[in-house]
């Protein structure tokens, strides 16, 4: 039975992916072992990691411009921890903007380091819109934004013009759309929502930021070392690099980042179309500041959730619940869903509007 799946993350992935994938967990590559039992030293994982490194830099227009691509473990929530460790001077101090539930998370780790400054948030609104018009303190080792807010429903339109190094966490809209990724000195993703299964971590880093902290760095944290070792420092999350590097290439197939953010677009425009239009259904993010990710929406009276829970349960939707700290409903449409997918909630909210 064909399920509408619309959770935030661990979340859908293309299923010529998952057929390619459950095939090598049986045989990878004729070699009569799973992808599961082979040694990561060996010579077909090599060019797996080789491949998922390189193909990660062209997808974002960044091949032979001075980066480099890892593929590491712990989570976006370890980035927290070691963008700080390896790019904050000791006894300096670094800039972010909050913008979420993330955002804050991030901030949280990095003042173990040193002065952290927010200079903006948009806390007071529930994280409802992006602050703008913020300035970047001049002397700080970097300046720290979340692209995407997973939870609330926002996104950044654009990014500072500043000669302080960009970082960015894009774990949530990673290869979704265009953007100049060459105005960022570090960019770290979570695997498990535009890439692939949950266990690893994107992270490209430019030629050049590293080892200026002054500060001793265990190795494990050390993003030096990590390249230094082309990814192996330690022993990777191989399956989830091996799904990740077959959704990349399901990417390249498509088109790219700049075909698949046409369709992202199409996506979205329908479902904010549909939310806009009918009187039962309003936004939570603010117009200019809305996720192309995730689409988050309440019903306007409370009375009908159980109707309209009932109603996407049997069109075999899954996993729009909204966020706890948010409610209501989040629709998260990243690029593996398909356009019939988001007709299909659509529908559910017309029903909806015409049994009322």
């Amino acid at each position: 039975m064909k399920k509408h799946n619309f959770s935030a993350g661990p979340s859908i992935l293309p299923q010529e992916v998952f057929k390619k994938a459950s095939q090598a967990v049986l045989d990878f590559n004729n070699s009569g072992l799973s992808i599961l039992e082979i040694s990561h030293r060996s010579k077909d994982f090599v060019a797996v990691m080789d491949e998922a490194r390189a193909l990660a830099l062209e997808l974002l227009g960044l091949e032979g411009k001075g980066y480099q691509a890892l593929f590491l473990q712990g989570g976006a929530s370890l980035e927290f921890l070691r963008v700080p460790y390896n790019l904050m001077k000791e006894g300096g101090k670094a800039a972010y903007l909050e913008t979420g539930t993330w955002a804050t998370g991030a901030i949280k780790q990095a003042k173990q380091f040193g002065e952290t400054i927010v200079v903006a948030t948009s806390k007071e609104e529930n994280f409802s819109y992006v602050p703008k018009k913020y300035e970047i303190p001049s002397d700080v080792s970097y300046f720290h934004c979340t692209s995407n807010n997973t939870i609330f429903g926002t996104q950044m339109k654009e990014f500072p013009k500043t000669d302080i190094p960009l970082v960015c966490d894009m774990s949530s809209d990673i290869f979704s759309r265009k953007i100049d990724y060459s105005q960022f000195s570090l960019i770290y993703a979570g695997a498990q929502k535009n890439m692939g299964p949950a266990g690893t971590t994107l992270v490209i880093i430019k030629d050049g930021i590293l080892n200026k902290t002054g500060r001793s760095i265990p190795s494990i944290l050390d993003y030096s070392q990590h390249i230094s070792k082309e990814s192996m420092l330690n022993t990777p999350p191989v399956f989830a690099v091996y799904t990740s590097l077959l959704t990349m290439q399901w990417l390249k197939n498509l088109g790219g980042v700049d075909a698949i953010e046409k369709i992202n677009e199409t996506k979205a425009n329908l479902l904010y179309k549909e939310i806009d239009r009918n009187p039962l259904f309003k936004g939570v993010a603010k117009t200019e500041d809305r996720s192309l990710m995730n689409v988050t929406f309440t019903l306007n009276n409370p009375e009908y959730q159980e109707i309209f829970d009932k109603m996407w349960k049997e069109a075999n939707i899954s996993g729009i619940n909204g966020h706890r700290s948010v409610g209501g409903y989040r629709a998260s449409i990243y690029n593996a869903m398909p356009i019939e997918s988001v007709e299909v909630l659509i529908n559910v909210m017309k029903d909806l509007e015409n049994k009322i």
